[in-house]
């Protein structure tokens, strides 16, 4: 079966079997080494249409969505390559394969999609959006914040979740050090401003 897994009709299902192989090990050292905030929100007007559909409507992380069908389209595909064999004598072309699978694997992981977001309640509940950082306390890892000179720091929010930012002091003449906490009061794109946490006014905010 292995042999035959790798001849140029079932190729399409063995690329995508290999992709999600390597989605899946991603994924798994990505648990440990913290959250990815990635900044990009879907409107609300999307879900409902064709998010839906595709099981995405739930807030399924991406890369667990793809790779379910990944998964769902090498089940297809092999299931379809089986059936014309045992049919005909010999199985479907790789393209007339794949376009069977593409579509009977969509279909199938809309099912597995949405069974995955309701027993992953934890990824909707750890999301945040980076403006909730906003009046968080951030420690600067590296270097020193000054204005115009921008310094990396590690905000961890409610959750537990550490997510790492590039942060300038919210007034020209500060300057954070690294060890030190901020304030982050302001948001410009991807750059946060901050106010140094060295005065007992901001300290109790």
């Amino acid at each position: 079966m292995f042999a035959q897994f790798l001849t140029p009709s079932y190729l399409p299902f063995a690329c995508a079997f290999v992709v999600m192989i390597g989605i899946g090990l991603i994924e798994a050292v990505g648990f440990g080494l913290g959250h990815l905030d990635l900044d990009g929100d879907v409107g609300t007007e999307a879900h409902g249409g064709m998010l839906d559909w595709l099981g995405l409507g739930g807030e399924l992380p991406i890369l667990i969505w793809l790779t379910s069908l990944l998964g769902c389209f090498t089940l297809a595909g092999v299931a379809i390559q089986q059936a014309a064999t045992s049919l005909t004598g010999a199985p479907l072309t790789w393209g007339l394969a794949s376009g069977g699978a593409l579509l009977a694997g969509a279909l199938l992981n809309t099912l597995a999609a949405n069974g995955l977001a309701r027993i992953m309640p934890g990824f909707e509940t750890t999301v945040i959006s980076t403006d909730e950082l906003l009046r968080q306390r951030g420690t600067i890892l590296e270097g020193t914040a000054r204005r115009g000179s921008p310094a990396r720091a590690k905000i961890v929010d409610r959750h537990g979740q550490a997510h790492f930012v590039m942060v300038e002091p919210h007034d020209d003449g500060d300057a954070i050090g690294a060890g030190e906490t901020a304030l982050l009061v302001r948001r410009q794109g991807k750059l946060f401003f901050a106010m140094p946490d060295r005065d007992r006014l901001l300290r109790s905010m």
